[in-house]
């Protein structure tokens, strides 16, 4: 079977060298590969890279660069979608590290029967710092980002979603494309049409990759309030696309303000009460990060840290669902 690796990039040009590099050393045949760069109209040099990449190899399949011109990431994976030539296509982030066995396995699995297939993918941070290592200490544990199978499990299972998926050309053709009008949630929103398509996601470990963290605190701010504001409006669009999970955060701000409100009226216990669980879950998920890591000063931080992207991505929600009922009809496809 042949594959194809898609990236789409926007402005990538201090990731994407080193992204290239990691899918040059790849152990599966070049001559079964197809690369498939797709520019968003960066103002950078990422297209040049990009095509600098495929004047020097001619050993693969084929090489493409396309254009993205209307800068959606979505919109930008259906062009992937369209233009792909192979049996099965992997997606990969432009802020993505590949093992040497990445493609590999992934082939692996679908020649082994499966249909749409991925592995863990912890996150990495770029330059290394205390504070850095307290960042993705945060991002990686199971209180600050998910307690999503796919991103923790040390067994082969069967899951709702997938990071770096590979899909069999089947499933694409079956399912169709992206609805590039969901900014966040394009992944949630696809990946459930798949799944009621029949088809299931397989997670394996042994497939790995990884993610580069957002390189401030300022920026992981932002991306939970962005990632809790696109569930709360793709709610209106396709409510079962996500978990009780994805909710925690909401639930979360909600009890912060009716216990608040409480403490107003003189029931002060609720908000105590509400306050002693999430320093104790806070404080533990703290310990449990740290285990096996080098002491950092820092991490008597991290229990702050949690709350206040718990609070961001929960503040997110309760604007997506304020505007929901306004752009539901746009953001249909």
């Amino acid at each position: 079977m042949n594959v194809t690796v898609a990236i789409v990039a926007f402005n990538e040009q201090d990731f994407l060298p080193n992204l290239l590099r990691d899918i040059e050393n790849q152990d599966f045949e070049k001559s079964k590969t197809e690369v498939l760069l797709i520019d968003s109209a960066s103002t950078d040099n990422t297209k040049q890279i990009m095509g600098l990449f495929k004047d020097k190899h001619a050993e693969y399949l084929n090489i493409q660069v396309l254009d993205n011109p209307e800068k959606i990431q979505a919109a930008g994976w259906n062009i992937a979608i369209d233009s792909f030539s192979t049996d099965v296509l992997i997606r990969v982030d432009a802020h993505a590290k590949l093992p040497q066995d990445f493609i590999s396995k992934n082939m692996e699995t679908i020649e082994g029967g499966e249909n749409v297939c991925g592995g863990i993918r912890p996150c990495l941070i770029d330059k290394k710092s205390k504070w850095g290592e307290i960042l993705l200490r945060t991002e990686n544990s199971l209180f600050g980002s998910s307690i999503n199978k796919s991103r923790h499990s040390n067994e082969k299972t069967y899951v709702k979603t997938l990071f770096h998926a590979a899909y069999r050309r089947e499933v694409l053709e079956k399912v169709g494309k992206f609805n590039k009008r969901l900014a966040r949630t394009e992944d949630n929103e696809f990946h459930y049409r798949i799944r009621s398509a029949g088809y299931k996601f397989c997670y394996t470990p042994e497939i790995k990759s990884y993610q580069y963290a957002r390189s401030s605190f300022k920026k992981m701010v932002k991306q939970k309030y962005g990632n809790g504001k696109w569930i709360g409006l793709t709610l209106g669009v396709c409510p079962k696309c996500f978990s009780l999970y994805h909710f925690a955060p909401f639930a979360f701000v909600g009890a912060i303000i009716a216990t608040v409100l409480l403490a107003c009226l003189g029931l002060w216990q609720f908000i105590a009460t509400l306050g002693c669980l999430y320093a104790l879950f806070a404080v533990s998920n703290t310990v449990i990060s740290s285990i096996g890591e080098e002491f950092n000063c820092f991490c008597f931080l991290m229990p702050i840290l949690f709350f206040i992207l718990h609070v961001s991505y929960g503040l997110g929600t309760i604007v997506g669902l304020v505007k929901m009922p306004f752009e539901r009809k746009e953001l249909k496809q």
